[in-house]
């Protein structure tokens, strides 16, 4: 999840700064920054790295992380792009001025004129005017109005093959330069590279449909960010064992991809699960659409109030199965897993069954950053363990500063401890008296 600390223009802060460096301390074997933007467009604060002028920050992150962490951890930068999606408008504000009126609209109205049609739409039950709104349109109303791979009418959506791989390699460029020991596309979840992924991805340019249609772009921008990079850099890819929506693509989508990747030398792959557009709930007028809200998003971040499944290691399963297919294809490419992974026993079966070669954790990480350190030195016991309550992700949702409920109220009064916008909370957790 995106902790929320960089500034409206993407630059690195002391308190980015400080959220990595906190982790570095507990020596984890490596750090994977944030989903990282690789346009220069305006995207709120949320890191950037689609110009030069963030390199320098950047920069300073990798030293942080290096120092903090003695030099044992590796640092990684995820890289992202995203389409344009609306905030849910007001329904009269939607009606009168956002929806383009169509012959549909006229002949179910029984008008012509484009007020006359406004102002019945406006006065329409909503089961009335659902019945007459499309279901893109019904989506823009309730949701907010969310660009598409598919929305090829679109000038800017239709050339992404060809302007996404320099993106991505530009800032690839940028991130080996600033010191990162290697980049995760992020291919994941409800974002640009996810979607081309997807089985619901019906483009007819050689980039949609068939799976080696689909997958054809992520391939591209690899090969791109490869040829950038160099041979001895990392570059691997997350992406979604599962899309967990209807039309969506499967675990068998994901061992083709996996197979493809690994041919095509990705260092790494990282399997997450779900965490759609299509399945989220609806949010409150003037909020945009958040894509951990519905089915699909539960799977990604499995909380404690969950089915006789349990929120612990629900996408290992599936890794399992992607993991073996790569082997079966004879390619040894490490497959990391992550989702609902708290604890060292978990994390080790996890490895001894084979399921996958790095657990990831995010969640517990931010209950407590030292966890690594702690079962290494025979401290298990004194973990703090992640209560799955989903207390950050729900900060998350609102774009406030992610803390944890297990500290974030703990020794405000302490020297040097940063707060929250508010006051009422620090930013990283407090560090170890023993």
């Amino acid at each position: 999840m995106v902790p929320w600390r960089a500034t409206e223009e993407g630059f690195v802060t002391p308190e980015v700064l400080a959220w990595y460096g906190r982790f570095a301390e507990g020596r984890p074997g490596a750090i994977v920054v944030e989903a990282t933007g690789i346009r220069d467009v305006p995207s709120g604060p949320l890191l950037r790295v689609g110009h030069d002028r963030f390199v320098p920050g950047l920069r300073e992150l990798v030293e942080t992380v290096r120092e903090r962490s003695g030099g044992h951890t590796k640092l990684f930068i995820q890289l992202i792009d995203f389409l344009r999606i609306r905030r849910r408008p007001a329904k009269q504000r939607f009606l009168q001025q956002f929806l383009p009126i169509t012959d549909a609209h006229r002949e179910a109205v029984g008008a012509q004129d484009e007020f006359t049609v406004r102002a019945a739409l406006l006065a329409m039950t909503d089961e009335s005017l659902a019945a007459v709104l499309s279901p893109r349109e019904r989506e823009a109303l309730t949701h907010g109005d969310r660009e598409r791979v598919t929305d090829v009418h679109l000038p800017h959506v239709a050339e992404l093959p060809a302007a996404l791989p320099p993106l991505f390699s530009d800032a690839a460029a940028r991130a080996q330069a600033a010191g990162f020991d290697g980049v995760e596309l992020h291919y994941a979840h409800a974002y640009t590279m996810a979607s081309f992924l997807s089985r619901r991805n019906t483009r007819e340019d050689g980039y949609g449909g068939a799976p080696e249609h689909r997958v054809r772009l992520p391939l591209e921008v690899y090969s791109s960010v490869r040829e950038r990079a160099g041979p001895g850099y990392a570059v691997g890819c997350r992406f979604l064992s599962h899309e967990i929506i209807d039309g969506g693509s499967d675990v068998t989508d994901a061992a083709y991809f996996a197979r493809r990747f690994s041919e095509a030398g990705m260092d790494f792959l990282s399997l997450s699960r779900g965490g759609k557009f299509e399945d989220a709930l609806p949010p409150k007028e003037g909020w945009s659409a958040y894509p951990y809200t519905g089915p699909s998003g539960y799977e990604c971040m499995p909380t404690v109030f969950s089915d006789a499944n349990g929120p612990f290691g629900r996408n290992v399963e599936a890794a399992g199965q992607i993991r073996r297919s790569v082997r079966d294809a004879g390619f040894d490419t490490p497959i990391i897993v992550a989702g609902g992974i708290a604890s060292f026993a978990q994390a080790e079966a996890v490895l001894q069954a084979g399921h996958a070669d790095i657990v990831g954790a995010a969640r517990q990480s931010i209950a407590d950053p030292d966890w690594f350190a702690k079962v290494l030195e025979g401290q298990g016991s004194q973990v703090r363990r992640c209560k799955f309550t989903n207390y950050c992700e729900a900060l998350d949702q609102k774009h406030k500063q992610v803390t944890c409920q297990l500290w974030d109220r703990k020794e405000l009064d302490a020297p040097d401890v940063m707060l929250s916008h508010d006051g009422r909370r620090r930013l990283v957790a407090p560090r170890r008296t023993s």
